[in-house]
């Protein structure tokens, strides 16, 4: 059955491309890829929580064979990021650029399905560039920005960096020589090289991995690359394509470099990574006034969590803390999961908000109360799992993410507890950031008095966005059954059980409750009858007389627009706090009129700078065009110019042939 689940996700998608390039049916390919997607939810849970078996595909790279095979973790993983995938490919991309849009979403899943189950180097590598490839084609197809080619041009050129960085780790580990390319033999070659060795093929896979991820300095690319796509491109990259990358991360940490005696700095370096990431893109979220960009940051920003706790993970496991290394795995995974269906949801909610005002600026335009209540519950629900508030299912995985940090005292490493409390300090940082960042969005993107030109949220994005917004609640509330789903992952990872230590019937606790406890379960049942209280009140209210006062307004017109709260001065505090990181720039231009005794027009222009865009990408690209200005002479056209290079080649083979 799972063969032929299989099966029919790869040739939904095909099929989809193949008549999206061919005979350009929108609807029925976007249908495609939506049954490809389903197809593939339905393949996780029926595999679950076991694993596939592996599979001898009828094609070879490299002259070997092609095994293709799903583990649990990334059935897991590929399951909630698909099932965030489904409204998107349905619905598609607002506006124009479908063609190319579907087209793009299509080499997309293909290539994160080659990630999640191909089990050799030469094409986990085409199936990393394919992926890559098929997001921007996603972003250019979409035409939802002017200058997306050079932005799409960035996010490539800083992926291919990391498909460079893979590509010299798998070399260092011997599965492009001569005896074969598969993945199994590679923790094998890894512990045969020196330690120096194996920290650089660390590092390597941290680099080419965390370009997708957002890990510092890549996460630059991702608010030009978010903000010039749609919605539904974001839920793509946010979900099935984030997580993918997060698994080969994760493999290569676990799996291959499991035995090596460099583990325990590779844990630390992971940690450290992962929260310096989280903290700055927080930060940098918290400054957009764009739903996709101001998102975009959010995903990296959670993606520098799930880092934190598998360097958390990798660290226990150094320290021989096998119990709470599994604790640890098993919180990433509930982390990745919990933020693909709520950034899918949001990203939905996004498009919306472009379908009804024609723009993805975070104003007051009242769209909650003139829109479906089933979008508003979606929204809000998803909202509050990025902000981990309670009962949600980012509350649930951040709670656990800090219960195993603390539990950092455990380890007989001095540098190992200092650095476990030091990264919950700064995810405590992060959490209170992201929990500002998140009212701004739904308190300020969704709400207020309105906007005349604004219509309503299109009924089909409402259902979409409320679905999502209820799975995000349903994985929160069904978390001690969850948490059994991915107990063979963990034994397939760490060799030992680890999920029912991690609830006590309904009440979740990180491996023993005298340590702590919640149990969100409980909490969805308590909140709506504590929510009583209030709705009593508000009934009883209308039994006395209530006075309303009109609001001073200096002496000056009532006028809403004016005295609105914007996005730029709700986050003014926060830049003003950390102008140190963000260095912001205000640009203030005068237009007079022709005999300039009169102000005509206004221009102001504010920024935040980037930190790595101007200390580290800046002096490359500099130094890359200098080099070409240099290297333009190879070009000049004059026949003994390169004669004489051909000479040079010539002495210099003669010199290295009688060496």
């Amino acid at each position: 059955m799972s063969n032929v689940l299989l099966l029919l996700v790869i040739i939904c998608w095909v099929l989809a491309c193949l008549l999206i390039l061919s005979t350009g049916a929108t609807r029925l390919a976007r249908r495609l890829l939506a049954a490809g997607a389903f197809a593939g939810v339905l393949l996780a849970i029926i595999t679950l929580p076991g694993g596939m078996p592996p599979v001898q595909l009828p094609v070879s790279v490299g002259g070997g064979p092609i095994t293709f095979e799903l583990s649990a973790s990334a059935l897991w993983l590929m399951g909630f990021g698909l099932a965030a995938a489904i409204p998107a490919c349905w619905l598609g991309t607002p506006g124009e650029g479908q063609h190319g849009w579907i087209a793009g979403a299509a080499l997309s899943l293909l290539g994160a399905l080659g990630i999640f189950g191909l089990q050799d180097s030469i094409a986990f590598l085409i199936a990393w560039e394919v992926m890559s490839l098929g997001g921007a084609a996603m972003i250019l197809g979409g035409r939802r920005a002017h200058g997306g080619g050079r932005r799409v041009l960035f996010m490539l050129g800083l992926l291919e960096v990391g498909s460079v960085a893979l590509l010299c780790a798998f070399l260092f580990m011997g599965t492009l020589g001569m005896k074969g390319f598969n993945f199994q033999d590679s923790a094998t070659s890894i512990a045969a090289l020196a330690p120096w060795l194996q920290a650089l093929i660390g590092m390597l896979l941290l680099i080419g991995f965390g370009a997708k991820l957002g890990i510092l300095p890549f996460y630059e690319w991702f608010p030009a690359a978010y903000g010039a796509g749609s919605g539904a491109t974001g839920n793509l990259l946010s979900g099935i394509i984030l997580n993918a990358a997060f698994f080969g991360l994760s493999r290569g940490y676990i799996r291959w470099l499991a035995d090596t005696p460099v583990l325990f700095g590779l844990g630390i370096s992971l940690i450290a990574a992962g929260v310096v990431s989280a903290i700055l893109a927080a930060l940098y979220a918290f400054q957009e006034d764009d739903w996709r960009e101001l998102l975009s940051l959010s995903t990296a920003e959670n993606a520098g969590i799930a880092v934190t706790a598998l360097g958390a993970a990798v660290l226990f496991r150094a320290q021989g803390r096998v119990e709470l290394a599994g604790l640890a795995w098993m919180v990433a995974m509930l982390q990745l999961a919990a933020h693909a269906l709520a950034k899918g949801g949001l990203f939905i909610a996004a498009d919306g908000v472009f379908c009804a005002t024609g723009s993805y600026l975070i104003a007051q335009r009242g769209l909650l109360r003139r829109s479906s209540w089933l979008f508003g519950v979606g929204a809000v629900f998803a909202g509050m799992s990025l902000a981990a508030m309670p009962p949600q299912a980012g509350f649930v995985s951040e709670w656990y993410i800090f219960q195993t940090l603390f539990q950092g005292f455990r380890l007989d490493s001095l540098a190992g507890r200092l650095v476990t409390a030091l990264a919950g300090a700064g995810l405590a940082l992060t959490a209170a950031i992201s929990f500002a960042t998140f009212v701004k969005v739904l308190g300020i993107g969704l709400q207020g008095q309105g906007d005349l030109q604004a219509t309503r949220i299109p009924r089909r994005v409402s259902y979409a966005t409320g679905i999502l917004g209820l799975a995000v609640l349903a994985l929160a509330v069904g978390m001690p059954w969850w948490v059994q789903t991915l107990d063979t992952a963990v034994f397939q990872q760490f060799g030992m059980h680890v999920a029912s230590a991690m609830h006590a019937g309904l009440i979740l606790v990180p491996l023993t409750s005298s340590f702590a406890f919640i149990s969100p379960t409980l909490l969805a049942i308590v909140c709506p009858l504590l929510a009583l209280l209030p709705i009593a009140l508000l009934l009883s209210a209308r039994r006395f007389s209530v006075r309303r006062a009109a609001v001073w307004y200096g002496g000056l017109s009532r006028d809403n627009d004016r005295v609105a709260t914007t996005a730029l001065t709700f986050s003014n505090a926060m830049r003003t706090f950390y102008s140190f990181i963000y260095r912001p720039t205000l640009d203030v231009e005068h237009e007079h009129a022709s005999r300039g005794y009169f102000l005509k027009r206004l221009h102001f222009n504010y920024r935040v700078a980037p930190i790595f865009g101007a200390l580290l990408f800046l002096p490359l690209t500099r130094f890359v065009n200098s080099a070409a200005q240099r290297l333009r002479a190879l070009q000049s056209g004059h026949l003994n110019f390169y004669l004489a290079l051909i000479g040079m080649l010539l002495v210099l083979v003669l010199v290295v042939g009688v060496i």
